[in-house]
């Protein structure tokens, strides 16, 4: 396997494993603390990877059909996987990520993961554009940013004004919603005649 392509995968291998790592003071009531100091860097590194694979693959001329799918598919496991995470916290009271938002988050994703799928059917391999990176971006920074307010929750250091922090994480999920689809929008604009074509 390519180098740039195990970076990718590295990401579809530690999504399953940053679940279990937030979950298991969800289900067992213990380490709490000790799970987000081990998430926080993971998360961070399995992000890094994005940069990463495409940096080997520009490097070692490793640019492929095969990675502009495998990539952004990777992305999708990754984020997916942490925004459902974000539908839960350690306190029973609290939850980051709406659940309607989290939902229309995966029709985009899987409706953009169809229209990769009809377009290789053709022979096009449809690479990110760059709606499509400031999305991931918009996931990255909302999603880093509902992990700091549980770091708070599971450390106990919830400020008085933890409310209006809260709001401020709703704020971001809202914005990368709207980003998520300007962005698909964007797709269907220059690939959206593939579709008609079937």
């Amino acid at each position: 396997m390519k180098t740039s392509n195990k970076f990718t995968l590295t990401r579809i291998i530690f999504a399953p494993v940053f679940l279990i790592l937030y979950f298991i003071p969800i289900w067992t009531g213990k380490l709490a603390a000790i799970s987000m100091f081990i998430a926080i860097p993971f998360l961070i590194f399995s992000e890094f990877t994005d940069y990463l694979d495409g940096h080997y693959a520009r490097k070692h001329n490793e640019v492929s059909d095969f990675g502009k799918l495998f990539d952004p598919f990777a992305d999708v496991i990754l984020h997916l996987t942490t925004f459902s995470c974000f539908m839960f916290s350690y306190n029973p009271e609290l939850s980051y990520m709406p659940c309607v938002i989290f939902i229309l988050i995966m029709y985009r994703e899987m409706s953009q993961n169809f229209l990769r799928m009809v377009a290789a059917k053709k022979g096009v391999a449809i690479a990110a554009r760059k709606g499509g990176k400031a999305k991931t971006v918009m996931y990255v920074v909302s999603g880093f940013y509902a992990l700091f307010l549980e770091t708070l929750v599971r450390t106990g250091f919830v400020p008085e004004f933890f409310g209006t922090l809260k709001i401020i994480s709703l704020v971001l999920f809202i914005i990368s919603l709207i980003f998520s689809y300007a962005s698909f929008t964007d797709y269907l604009l220059h690939f959206g005649k593939i579709l008609k074509e079937e």
